[in-house]
């Protein structure tokens, strides 16, 4: 993977192993894990083990972390994201930052044309923060994800261009 990502902000550096446990804790937080039910240690290890995971920093402290995928097919090749924040770093321009620089790597380093995010369509706020980078809305995917209270849920499809990234 990478070497560290630096936003105005945040840095996003690769996960290391002792980042999991404080991972583990963010996601036990109600307001994560009402949207990432399975932050736990098997979960993370896997994105360690496949490089696909950023910890999402400012000043030096663990505040989220943001992972990302590709697509690697020639016809249909781009990548996707997501990413989650500590509740108590929510609203302060931490997560635009955060995906404006996943994003920005993805296109320039990672030779991607385009982006796609996925969000709970009830996650009105993180809709807010992708909406505000330039992702727009795409698509209503019904009964996409299965909850933690045992229903269906609707996703919201999101994309970005290469060239509407600021």
């Amino acid at each position: 993977m990478s070497d560290e990502l630096r936003g105005e902000r945040v840095t996003l550096r690769p996960l290391r192993e002792d980042d999991l446990p404080q991972l583990v804790e963010l996601g036990r937080a109600p307001e994560i894990a009402r949207w990432w039910p399975d932050i736990d240690e098997p979960y993370l290890r896997r994105k360690l083990e496949r490089g696909t995971a950023f910890a999402i920093e400012e000043a030096g402290e663990i505040v989220g972390l943001a992972q990302w995928r590709e697509n690697d097919a020639p016809d249909f090749r781009h990548a996707g994201i997501d990413l989650f924040l500590a509740p108590e770093r929510h609203g302060r321009g931490l997560g635009r930052d955060a995906v404006r620089t996943l994003a920005r790597w993805l296109v320039d380093e990672r030779g991607h044309h385009r982006i796609t995010i996925d969000p709970a369509l009830a996650n009105e706020r993180a809709i807010r923060c992708y909406e505000a980078v330039g992702f727009r809305r795409v698509g209503v995917l019904r009964r996409y994800w299965h909850g933690p209270d045992g229903q269906w849920h609707d996703g919201l499809l999101l994309d970005l261009l290469a060239d509407e990234l600021d």
